[in-house]
This record gives structure tokens, C-alpha cells and sequence, in this order.
């Protein structure tokens, strides 16, 4: 989902597609139906607002997304880029425009796109079949936000100069008239008919219906007790009867869209779905009406106003999180408590030292919050506006852009103001020190005790750690809306994931003009840039490349960061068929294209569900080593599905290129088969290193899923690899067993309890009973042996493991041998491995075990769940996300919050049921 505010909606003639773009860079295409992501489209960017995009529109006959905003590409004239809607490739770029974009529409033929711009720059109207200019109005008074086709043709615009402006089928220009009441006019949408116009405003919650020959005011829809905000979006449902209207109108926490009956004469109800200003309202022809807003959300709603499927963001809201609501930081800033909501509600804590995230944590006398009054200064006019002033003199702005955020180093005397698109810090006489691009509003700030950071929370959800001396950017994070996964990283790309959160950021490299950007998963580059090691000196050096030099004097490898041009792996892009189809036989052909700039294609790979597949052929149509054309015949299961291709060179694998498959054949009624290697090692040579519970653990989650024989799967059969039996061959062999009986239908699960630590090259490795503390390297499993195994396995793969049980195994501290879960569980979940892995602890924590349990809290909260405590849906079964917020709680509980197990799930494999509850 995006993580801006979404600034526009379109959808496509017959109501399959919904694009969106936002300020966070990106479009997005929605499948209508399902609210399913279909694909991400990306346009040049770099730091401020270059990529921000205010314009979106998809042809009417779905082939073709237009996206326009911010895209001053290297300084050039703004463009607009037109791309393939089921590709993402980049087909036109229409540069030259004198400004920004705000709006794009195509007519309803699809021969024509309108593009309004900022700057008083007017109106230009383009063919579609070369893109070139056919028609411009430059007598604009101020910059035009809307624009809008009839279905003659006709066009209507409205302009900041607070006119409207109405264009003929030949685009000549036949009426400017000024908005009724003189209020600015945003929104101008013809109905139907081409009779009526609906016109809202964005600084007034008036909304008029004007005359479509003349523009003449007809009438006024009843906004009584609309009596704040504004009500600047408009829309009439499909056959004319309903007049729809919302922005930033807001009742009771919500932003309501409001419904007139009579063509907006009659009377009115409102929709609450909305928890921030609504920017689009594109109505369907059977009731429906799709709605996008700024939080960011977009809502596909039902004729009553019911939702029938809702996207939500992954972000969290730092709107009002400032004064006595602000974060709070540390002396040294290295502990930050803030909200996941708005206002500071739903609070979090995020240690970097001990790299744990705590939720609901008690009062702490280490943290402060913003200092925002102090003797002798006074500062007003901070909170939301155009003008804050230090000492009654203004502080320097940019045009349009509002303060929002404030804090004062008691020391120093300086200021820190964060503000839609800066972030600045003040001297005491209201010089500006320095300023930085913010990378969103800067909705809280905050000073460290000792006066070395600042810490700014902004409206892309991420926190981020600046030098006070020079305002250099040191460290983000990225605490995800779902209060589990985050991540860590700086500027330069050194990076440290919780489970399951890797694949969360991503490296953006801008290409040539006229080719969209390249986009890569930070985790294609694992082994170059993550690196926990850097990111726990970030915050004591001040300094990320001295932190890189003493984390490489521990390690004793100096780094060699490569360009990472040079290291890419191969990109994928399936051509045919197009996204959407039915499909009701077992063979799915694909055709697809793998290409690869630094080096030879070395392997492709088909999976559908995140598991390998069964390819019945393979055939090249056209290419060479390093780009080809194929068409694969796969085999698919009767079944709703996703099916996705990997390309590998030397540097690694591709990102994913995904096919949803959608099963309209007869339902498949196949009753798996589950495979179980359980592992449990209580006992060591050396006594010392024992656990308690270890083998018992692995001993109750067999009986527990033995329950499930001739139930949920045709037949469950288990290898039990206990103690003296776990040997290092023993668990090998294991492993290699269980490749081989698990088919594509079956299921096949892992447990592993004992001790597992980091080898020298911070790798996992699990400690079987016979391991040799002399040879350590040769007598332990290194995780590269659980990924060959489990990541080739062809049915659905799932691991526990609970190996994290001390810090000081085999003369280690704390630090350097214990076990990195969190990588190790995003290796195995990564799409080439495609396995669900759940961990019993996270980040530096410790897996505990307890009499009370005879069992860890882990496998204690395991086995509650999976007996039926877990079934939050009531349907008698279990499945994987419910399982994962059983254990989450429920671990937390047994263990007073010392204990947070995490998951990481492949983005391609499915909700699976792995339990069935019997009552």
C-alpha cells in the first residue's frame, strides 16, 4: 500500500482497474474486484519532491496509465510518462511542460489526454496516438487542479484564479466564468447527461451545480452541517440520480462523503469510511463507488456504503504527535517512544541497543518529550501554519508550505522546525543554521538531552535521526503499521530487518529518460548491505562511514561497497496473457521476458504458491545469454493461485514477476498429506550448554499435530530427531527425507529446538547433540544447508524454531554468538525459498523455558494454538495468521514482554490452514 497520501483515482471504462497515485512516488493498479495489488508503477525521483505525483489517469480501454506531478527528470522540463498498464514498462514521456502536473484525464473515446498545470501555466490537451500537443489555453490567472470530459467531448477545468472554464469538442474555449461566492474551485465533474456540472471547493464546504451549456448556477445541494473543512471532491453516480461530495470535511474523527438523492436537490446521508481527507470519487455503474484518501486508504464501497474491500496503509500516524504528545527520546536518542496512532495513542518503544520494539511500554524517567517553550524565546504560529515567528519576526518558508512540528535544544538555544517539505534548524536570533529535504511532512520533532541528535517522525511513517551540527542524516526506521515488523537503515543503504520485514524498503535507481526505473527488494543485496554490526555504532560516531570502519575491525574484513549498478540481478516481466483472465484447466502457459545487464542468465524458476512448480516445457522464442523471450507450460492446481518467475545471474535472483491465476474449474477437494522432521536437543556433550526442555518440545508438538491425521491431512508421518538421534548426519538426512517424500499437494513442517548461534561470518548455524565446540565450522548446520533443502522442497514448507536460548554458548557474548533469527528467517522466507518460517524471539532476545510450562514459552503458546486457541475466526480451523497473532500475544504474556516471536511469510504463498480444531 502506498505510504503518502493518495492525491488521485481513476478507473478504466469497464470497471477492472483502479489506478492511484500518490505522493509517496509510485501509482499503484488495484484489481476492481478483489482489491488486490496488480502492479506498482515508479517514476524518476531523488530527495524533495522530485517524483511526487498529483496526476493519474488509465484509458478507458485499461491499456495505458498516465502519471504527472513532480517529474522534472535531472532538472529537465516536467514530463508526463505514460505506461503499460499490465507491465509497468514506460511507452511515451511527453516532456516540456512549463510546471507541475495536478491533473490528467483522458476522454471518454480515448483519443484525447488533458493534462492541467501549476504556476498559472494553463490547460494542454494531447493526442494518444503520437502524444503530440493539439490544442493549449495558457490565459490561466493561477495554477488548475481539475479538469474533466463529457461524453461529447466537451471539456470543464477549474483554476486558483477562482475561474471555471468550459471547452467545446475542437477545444476552443467557450465560456470563463467566475465560481459562485468567489470561494477557489477544485473540482468540476460533468454528470451524465452533460447537463450539469458538480462543483466543489478546497478552502469551503459549499458545493454548486452549474449549467453544462453556460456554467450558470442552477442550484445548491443542502451542506448543512458540513461547517468545517471543505467539501472539494466531487462525483455523480452513473445514471445521474445521486450527487456524491467529501475533502476535508470532518465530523466525529471522520471524513464523510456525503450522498444528495435528486441529482443533489434532494436529501442526504453520509459515508464514514474515510479517516483523512478524500481526494477521489470514481462511482460504477452497479452502485459501487470507489473512494481514495490521504491517510492513506482506498475503499471500494457497495449502493448503501458498505465497504466490500478496503486497503489500508502500513504506516504509522504521527499527525498530533508534537507539544506534550510528541515522541520522546533518550539522553542519547538511542530510545524513542511514539504512536503508532494519531495523537501518540497505540505507544511504542524502539531500543536500538538492544534492538527491541516494545508495545504499551510503562513510564520512563530516561525519555523527554520536545521542549517548545523556554525563557526569553518566544516562539508562535508553529502549529499548522504558513507564518511562524520567532520573536515576532517571521521564519523563513517556502511558498504554500506550512510549519507543523517544533523543539528547542535548552543549550544551545536552537530551533528545530519541521515543516511540509524541510526540515530546518534556527540559531536563537532566527538564522537559519542548516535545512534538509523532508522525506514527508514533518509531523513531530525532537531534540536528544545531550544536544547531538535530532529525531523527526514524518508522514512516510518512518523516524529519522539527523547530526544536530550539520543536520546530516544518520539512520531511519521503519516501524510497520502491523506493531511487529521494522526496519533499521542509513543513507547509504546498511540496513538490519526485523523477520519478515525485508523486503519492506527498496533501492530506487532512476534509469535513462525514456525507461522506467529499475526497483530491487533491499534483500537482492543481503550479503553486501546488511549489517546490524554498522547500524549499533551509527548513533555513538556520529558517523556512518566510522561506524563502518570500527564494525569492520571486529569483524576483521574490510568492506568493499560495489557500485550497485554492477551487481544487479536479472529483472523478469511476464508478457502474456494479461492479468485477470479465468482460468479452469491445469495448464497455464506463460510467456515471459528475463533480461540481465551484468552478466549471463544462468537459471529460471517457476513457483506457484511460493513453492517449485511442475514445468511441463520451457522454449526459447528469441534471445541470447543475457535477455530471451520464453513461453513455460506450467502446471497449476485447481485452485485459486499465484504463480511467479525468478531469473538468476552470479549476483543473484530476480525480483518476482507474478500471475494471479483465477479458477472458474471445478473446485478441488485433494486432502493433503503433512511430513514432519521434529528436532529437539536438550542434551549436549557438555553438560553445561543443556536446556531443559528442548527434546519434551519437539516431543509435544508431534503429539499435537498427530491429532491431525485423517482430519485437516490424509495422513501425517514424522521422523522425531530427539537428543543423542539429533546428530549432525541424523538431521541431514532428515532434511534430505523430507525433500523427497513431500509432493506438490503435501505440507511438510520443521521444528527445531536447541541452541543455534552466529558463525564467523554471520551466518546461522543450529548446534545438533554432536556437535565439537574445537569444530564448531565442520560439526554444526549452517543455514545454507536448511535453504537447500527446505527451500526445493515442492509442497507447502513451514519452519519453527526455537534456538535462541542463551548468549554465552560455546565462550560467546551476547552479541557475536548469538543466533540472528531475523536474517535467517528472511532468507528462508525470500521468494527463491518461498518457506513460512516462525521464530520463537526476535532481534537480541532470549528464548525462555519454565517448570511451570515444562516446555518454552514458545512451543507452549505453539501448542495452545494450534489445539484450537488460535481459531479467532470461529471456523474451526487454524490458520497462519492466526497463529502468528496467537503467539505474539500470547508469548508476550507467559514471558512479562521479555519474548517476541516473529514470522516471516514469502509475498506469494497463500493464508494456509495448517491445523483443524476438533470440538
Amino acid at each position: 500500500m502506498h505510504t503518502a497520501p493518495i492525491i488521485r483515482i481513476d478507473v478504466d471504462a469497464d470497471g477492472r482497474f483502479l489506478v492511484t497515485g500518490s505522493l509517496d512516488k509510485t501509482v499503484q493498479v488495484w484489481d476492481v474486484q478483489t482489491g488486490r495489488l496488480l502492479q506498482v508503477i515508479r517514476v524518476p525521483q531523488s530527495d524533495g519532491n522530485l517524483g511526487k505525483l498529483s496526476g493519474v489517469a488509465i484509458s478507458p480501454d485499461g491499456a495505458t496509465v498516465a502519471a504527472g506531478g513532480w517529474t522534472a527528470f535531472r532538472g529537465i522540463d516536467t514530463n508526463i510518462f505514460l505506461f503499460d498498464r499490465a507491465t509497468g514498462v514506460l511507452r511515451h514521456r511527453i516532456a516540456g511542460l512549463p510546471n507541475v502536473c495536478y491533473h490528467l484525464t483522458f476522454s471518454p473515446d480515448g483519443k484525447h489526454l488533458a493534462a492541467t498545470l501549476g504556476g498559472a501555466n494553463g490547460l494542454r490537451i494531447y493526442e494518444t496516438q503520437t502524444y503530440t500537443i493539439v490544442a493549449e489555453d495558457s490565459d490561466y490567472g493561477g495554477s488548475s487542479q481539475w479538469a474533466d470530459f463529457d461524453r461529447s467531448g466537451r471539456l470543464v477545468t477549474t483554476s486558483n484564479d477562482g475561474h471555471i472554464r468550459l471547452y467545446d469538442r475542437a477545444f476552443e474555449r467557450l465560456q470563463k466564468v467566475r465560481a459562485p461566492g468567489r470561494q477557489r474551485p477544485y473540482a468540476a465533474v460533468f454528470a451524465p447527461n452533460g447537463r450539469q456540472i458538480a462543483l466543489g471547493y478546497d478552502d469551503s464546504t459549499r458545493v454548486n451545480v452549474l449549467s453544462g451549456e453556460d456554467l450558470r448556477l442552477l442550484y445548491t445541494p443542502d451542506t448543512s452541517k458540513a461547517n468545517n473543512g471543505a467539501l472539494g471532491t466531487t462525483a455523480w453516480s452513473a445514471d445521474g440520480h445521486y450527487l456524491y461530495a467529501a475533502g476535508l470535511y470532518e465530523t466525529n474523527g471522520w471524513f464523510p462523503i456525503r450522498r444528495w438523492a435528486d441529482a443533489g436537490r434532494g436529501q442526504w446521508n453520509e459515508y464514514q469510511v474515510a479517516k483523512n481527507t478524500v481526494m477521489g470519487l470514481k462511482p460504477f455503474g452497479d452502485g459501487r463507488l470507489a473512494v481514495g484518501t490521504q491517510d492513506p486508504l482506498i475503499a471500494m464501497l457497495d449502493a448503501n456504503g458498505k465497504a466490500l474491500w478496503s486497503q489500508t496503509g502500513s504506516i504509522a500516524d504521527f499527525r498530533g504527535q508534537r507539544g506534550e504528545n510528541g515522541i520522546q527520546l533518550s539522553g542519547r536518542g538511542d530510545v524513542v517512544q511514539f504512536g503508532y496512532g494519531r495523537w501518540g495513542k497505540q505507544p511504542a518503544q524502539f531500543s536500538l541497543a538492544e534492538v527491541r520494539l516494545t508495545l504499551n511500554p510503562p513510564a520512563d524517567s530516561r525519555l523527554q518529550g520536545p521542549i517548545t517553550e523556554l525563557e526569553g524565546l518566544q516562539i508562535t504560529g508553529w502549529v499548522n501554519s504558513y507564518e511562524p515567528k520567532l520573536q515576532g519576526t517571521p521564519l523563513p518558508l517556502d511558498q504554500y508550505e506550512r510549519s507543523r512540528s517544533l523543539a528547542i535544544d535548552p543549550k544551545t538555544r536552537h530551533v528545530l522546525l519541521g515543516a511540509d517539505w524541510l526540515l530546518r534548524l534556527f540559531d536563537s536570533d532566527g538564522i537559519q543554521l542548516w535545512q534538509v529535504d523532508a522525506p514527508s511532512v514533518a509531523w513531530t520533532v525532537n531534540i536528544s538531552g545531550d544536544g547531538r541528535l535530532a529525531v523527526a517522525g514524518f508522514g512516510d511513517g518512518t523516524l529519522r535521526w539527523y547530526r544536530m551540527q550539520d543536520g546530516e542524516e544518520l539512520l531511519a526506521f521503519f516501524p510497520h503499521a502491523d506493531r511487529k515488523r521494522w526496519l533499521l537503515w542509513t543513507p547509504q543503504g546498511y540496513y538490519q530487518a526485523s523477520a519478515g520485514a525485508e523486503d519492506l524498503i527498496r533501492w530506487h535507481l532512476n534509469s535513462v529518460a525514456d525507461k522506467a526505473p529499475d526497483c530491487y527488494s533491499v534483500s537482492r543485496f543481503r550479503e553486501q548491505f546488511y549489517r546490524p554490526d554498522v547500524i549499533a555504532r551509527v548513533l555513538d560516531t556520529l558517523d556512518v562511514d566510522r561506524a563502518l570502519q570500527l564494525a569492520d575491525q571486529v569483524r576483521g574484513q574490510k568492506t568493499i561497497t560495489p557500485d550497485l549498478r554492477t551487481i544487479l540481478p536479472p529483472t523478469v516481466m511476464i508478457l502474456e496473457p494479461k492479468s485477470g483472465a479465468k482460468w479452469d484447466t491445469k495448464r497455464l502457459v506463460l510467456t515471459y521476458r528475463a533480461s540481465s545487464t551484468t552478466g549471463s542468465l544462468l537459471d529460471t524458476e517457476a513457483r506457484v504458491n511460493g513453492r517449485p512448480a511442475t514445468v511441463l516445457s520451457d522454449s526459447l522464442i528469441t534471445g541470447n545469454e543475457q535477455e530471451f523471450i520464453k513461453r513455460i507450460d506450467i502446471e497449476i492446481p485447481p485452485e485459486d493461485a499465484e504463480v511467479t518467475l525468478l531469473a538468476k545471474n552470479r549476483h543473484g535472483w530476480s525480483e518476482p514477476a507474478s500471475f494471479f491465476v483465477n479458477w472458474a474449474g471445478a473446485k478441488d477437494w485433494y486432502k493433503p498429506e503433512l511430513y514432519i522432521l521434529a528436532v529437539g536437543v536438550s542434551q549436549y556433550g557438555n553438560p553445561q550448554r543443556n536446556l531443559q526442555y528442548a527434546a519434551k518440545d519437539a516431543s509435544d508438538f508431534i503429539e499435537a499435530l498427530e491429532a491431525q491425521k485423517g482430519d485437516l491431512y490424509k495422513n501425517v508421518t514424522i521422523r522425531p530427531l530427539l537428543n543423542d538421534a539429533a546428530s549432525r548426519d541424523a538431521i541431514l538426512d532428515g532434511l534430505d527425507w523430507l525433500q523427497r517424500q513431500t509432493t506438490s499437494r503435501d505440507v511438510a513442517m520443521v521444528f527445531l529446538s536447541g541452541h543455534g548461534i552466529t558463525g564467523p561470518k554471520g551466518e546461522y548455524r543450529f548446534l545438533p547433540s554432536d556437535v565439537d565446540e574445537v569444530r564448531l565450522k565442520r560439526t554444526s548446520i549452517r543455514d545454507a544447508d536448511f535453504l537447500e533443502f527446505l527451500g526445493e522442497i515442492a509442497g507447502k514448507a513451514v519452519l519453527f524454531f526455537d534456538t535462541c536460548h542463551s548468549g554465552d554458548v560455546f565462550g560467546g557474548t551476547r552479541t557475536d554468538s548469538q543466533a540472528d533469527v531475523d536474517k535467517f528467517a528472511n532468507q528462508l522466507a525470500a521468494a527463491e525459498s518461498g518457506v513460512i518460517v516462525f521464530t520463537s524471539s526476535s532481534g537480541k532476545q532470549f528464548s525462555k523455558e519454565d517448570s511451570q510450562w515444562e516446555n518454552g514459552a514458545f512451543t507452549e503458546a505453539l501448542l495452545e494454538g494450534i489445539r484450537g486457541m488460535a481459531d479467532f475466526t470461529n471456523d474451526w480451523y487454524v490458520s497462519i495468521a492466526e497463529l502468528e497473532e496467537y503467539l505474539g500475544d500470547r508469548v508476550k504474556e507467559l514471558t512479562d514482554g521479555a519474548q517476541t516471536p516473529k514470522t516471516a511469510k514469502p509475498r506469494t504463498v497463500e493464508n494456509l490452514r495448517i491445523a483443524r480444531i476438533r470440538r
